[in-house]
């Protein structure tokens, strides 16, 4: 059974599938398709910012429910229902495992069932085995319930819902469930087992009540075309969920796309490893309990409270573009019991505010992050090693661009983070890779170039503020321990999410500063100073 499998840490998963990985070509954007042939496929591929990336499906049995089975089936096994008003049929000489009674539809045997045409106040509940698997095919469906969920998996070991290529389908529920208790139902679409969402095809989901997705076990994300808008959380997975593939646009009052199993050890994570999902919602963007990893795929954040929080958080690659009314980049919560205050330590960490077990990891891709609050934020330690992190922080001194309770270790990858000067943090005495702190002594505003030469007027960083900065944090390999800086104002820059080349034609000169020697502002933590790499 799939419930027996081992589910490892999502640090180790994200290191298996980077050795896991291979270069596929010609793969579809549009999502994994399935096949009802009998064959079956070795590895999963999603294309993201000219970048493929490709999952062996071992890897991921290993760590999920998803396997080379979910999308393959045999086109002959296939149950039909027709959905109607009062009239909904399932095909003559089909499976037993359909009912039909009144506007409700029960499936209660493993299978492939192909679902077209429309129930305005039914349901679809699938009550199988703990050990079958459930496959049910929207092809052209409309689903929508006026007292509680239109689509509950009640029982199965997996249910796969699969959207048929060149189709439309939706799911709406009530606005108010007839039954609100502790078990019931509580989404739109709604699984009580592992859930895996795939396919070519379309799927709008309207969560009026509460959630918009739900599963109590694990989600996976796999293909499709999908929006949500939910007037709690929008899509959910309790012991993980994972974007594979697809197009998920997510609309909610709460968080977005989370993951929040806060009782089994090891559960609670979530890995975004190709496809795009684009967040608006009222809370938390993108949120885990555990670890939250983005290896591949375009994630969005067009709004939110905060928007990546978890305990710890690993970007090793694919696009991510965050804004927040409070921190952007949030490594809390999780199951850590030391203190969670803002605040930073100062560039060297130290300071009141102790340093938990919460951690910041980037090795890869690009982040960009506009934040109203902290930019990147750890309540523990971050470490930088490679990718590019762009940072468009606070205006305010009571916040950071960069924030760490602990120490930020910066050994790779090219970081700018701008914002505020007052609880300014830099790189810590571990960084292998050298800095430089820009303090322009008052704030300049939004679309002003800020370029770093040398001392031959060769530009080795020009940066665009997105919004008003009085400081400016930069490293990269360019940047040489010990050797001083000029910082211009002006001038001209090609950028690219801020950072590019840059000419100083017409730029004025701000400051001279020393490679590795930072001094930080006093925050609540304390200041930084002192020479470092």
């Amino acid at each position: 059974m799939k419930s027996l499998r081992t589910y490892l840490s999502v640090a180790a998963m994200a290191a298996a599938i980077g050795l896991a990985g291979c270069s596929v070509a010609g793969t579809s954007p549009t999502g994994i398709t399935g096949t009802s042939s009998t064959g079956s496929s070795s590895s999963v591929s999603s294309s993201s910012a000219g970048t493929t990336t490709a999952v062996s499906l071992d890897t991921l049995a290993q760590d999920t429910h998803f396997d080379g089975d979910d999308l393959t089936w045999d086109a002959a096994a296939e149950v039909a229902v027709t959905l109607a008003d009062g009239a909904s049929a399932v095909a003559s000489g089909s499976s037993s495992g359909v009912s039909v009674d009144g506007d409700t539809v029960t499936i209660s045997a493993a299978g492939t069932y192909r679902l077209s045409g429309s129930l305005t106040d039914g349901r679809i509940v699938v009550a199988a085995g703990e050990e079958d698997t459930v496959r049910i095919i929207l092809d052209g469906a409309t689903l929508a319930n006026s007292t509680g969920s239109p689509f509950v998996v009640e029982s199965a070991d997996e249910a796969i819902v699969y959207l048929a290529d060149g189709t439309n389908n939706s799911i709406s529920d009530a606005a108010t469930y007839a039954d609100q208790g502790t078990d019931a139902p509580n989404a739109a679409l709604y699984s009580k087992a592992d859930l895996t969402i795939a396919g070519p095809g379309t799927l709008a989901v309207d969560g009026n009540y509460n959630d918009g997705i739900s599963s109590k076990d694990g989600l996976v994300l796999a293909g499709g075309t999908v929006t949500v808008d939910a007037a709690d959380d929008g899509i959910v997975g309790k012991d993980y969920a994972v974007l594979l593939d697809g197009a998920y646009q997510v609309t909610a009052a709460d968080d977005g796309f989370k993951s929040d199993n806060d009782t089994d050890e090891g559960r609670g994570w979530v890995l975004i490893n190709g496809g795009t999902l684009t967040v608006s919602a009222g809370d938390d963007g993108v949120k885990a309990f555990n670890t939250l990893t983005i290896a591949a795929g375009d994630t969005t954040v067009k709004e939110s409270e905060e928007g990546l929080e978890a305990q710890h958080i690993v970007v090793s690659g694919g696009t991510a573009n965050i804004t927040s009314n409070d921190d952007g980049v949030n490594a809390s919560g999780g199951s850590s019991t030391a203190s969670s205050g803002t605040g930073a330590g100062g560039g060297m960490g130290g300071g009141s505010m102790e340093a938990g077990d919460y951690t910041v990891d980037i090795s890869g891709g690009l982040l960009t992050i506009n934040a109203q609050g902290d930019g990147l934020d750890s309540n523990g330690n971050a470490t930088i090693s490679g990718g590019t992190v762009v940072v468009n922080g606070p205006t305010n001194d009571g916040n950071g661009a960069l924030d760490v309770n602990g120490e930020l270790a910066v050994s790779g990858g090219t970081v700018a983070a701008a914002g505020s000067a007052g609880m300014a943090v830099t790189p810590g005495a571990s960084s292998t890779q050298s800095g430089v702190q820009v303090t322009l002594g008052s704030s300049v505003p939004a679309g002003t170039v800020i370029q770093i030469a040398d001392s031959s007027g060769t530009v080795v960083a020009a940066f665009v503020t997105t919004k008003a900065a009085a400081s400016l944090v930069f490293s990269s390999a360019a940047i040489t321990a010990g050797t001083e800086y000029t910082v211009y104002t002006g001038g001209t820059a090609t950028v690219s999410a801020g950072l590019g080349e840059g000419s100083l034609d017409g730029a004025t000169k701000v400051d001279t500063v020393t490679a590795g020697e930072y001094t930080a502002e006093q925050g609540p933590g304390g200041g930084g100073g002192g020479f470092r790499r």
